[in-house]
């Protein structure tokens, strides 16, 4: 079986993590840049049969209608939002993902930071540097250093993430908590040692806050049946992390800082923060 498939992203990095199985060195790659115009693409690829894709690249309609081959459209992460999913099903083309292939990483990189936060990290980097590190000794003595294994840590959302992060919590001895809007089953509580609480109880427990990633959850964050919820994240105080997209919309994207401006009242005055803003 031949099948020709463009690869839009580096080069370098699909050769890294490319299977050493026979069947892929039959296949016709073409790799383009990620950021390729929708004529540079046609132009090494009009009669490509699968498209790989950075999880940020748009794929379009017009795109889609004008790939006749095209049966597969990958995206090599979890984002697939950027994909027009309506032409792909009016064409029958099979649209897939990487589903928590990074959940692993993103839970570790939130307990490193969990761990810098308590141990001072980056004032005592600062510190050692200045050659004050006597001094921040002296201070985290007086002041107490909290362990994480005295931490109380709570997890909005239980999905691959969400459970990577309870797995790599427990040896620590954390408590565990958990709000997500459909209660898991009690074996799976069982299983990560976590204990559910609603998300007014959780901000009791002192969970300073939320993040919402509207491309990934896929809602538009200026939709009026969300305004509750803000409010109601408004009424606990809580911190509010947005993972926002580009600053111009694009078919697709769920999620702007102009959509952000339009509910902003409705968080009543708690911290927001817009994000890693993609572009």
């Amino acid at each position: 079986l031949f099948v020709k498939i463009v690869i839009l992203g580096a080069e370098a990095r699909y050769r890294a993590y490319q299977p050493a199985m026979p069947f892929i060195q039959q296949q016709e790659l073409v790799f383009l840049d990620k950021d390729s115009t929708e004529a540079e693409i046609l132009a090494a690829g009009a009669d490509a049969e699968v498209l790989f894709v950075d999880a940020i690249t748009p794929v379009t309609a017009s795109l889609i209608d004008r790939l006749p081959k095209l049966r597969l459209i990958h995206s090599e992460g979890v984002a697939y939002d950027r994909i027009d999913l309506d032409a792909a099903r009016q064409r029958n083309i099979y649209v897939c993902n990487n589903k928590g292939c990074n959940a692993g990483a993103v839970a570790e990189q939130a307990i490193l930071l969990m761990l810098m936060l308590l141990r001072h990290a980056l004032p005592g980097d600062r510190a050692v540097r200045a050659g004050r590190q006597m001094e921040m000794k002296e201070r985290c003595m007086v002041e107490g250093i909290t362990e994480l294994s005295a931490c109380k840590v709570g997890l909005v959302g239980f999905g691959d993430i969400g459970r990577a992060t309870a797995e790599r919590l427990a040896p620590f001895g954390c408590e565990l908590y958990y709000y997500t809007r459909h209660r898991r089953a009690p074996e799976e509580e069982r299983k990560y040692g976590v204990t559910y609480l609603p998300l007014e109880e959780l901000a009791a427990a002192g969970v300073p806050g939320v993040k919402f990633h509207p491309p990934f959850q896929h809602f538009s964050l200026d939709d009026p049946k969300y305004r509750p919820v803000y409010r109601k994240i408004g009424d606990l105080g809580l911190i509010t992390v947005i993972h926002p997209g580009r600053a111009l919309p694009e078919e697709g994207y769920y999620c702007y800082p102009s959509s952000f401006a339009r509910v902003a009242d409705a968080f009543q005055g708690a911290p927001v923060v817009l994000a890693h803003m993609g572009g």
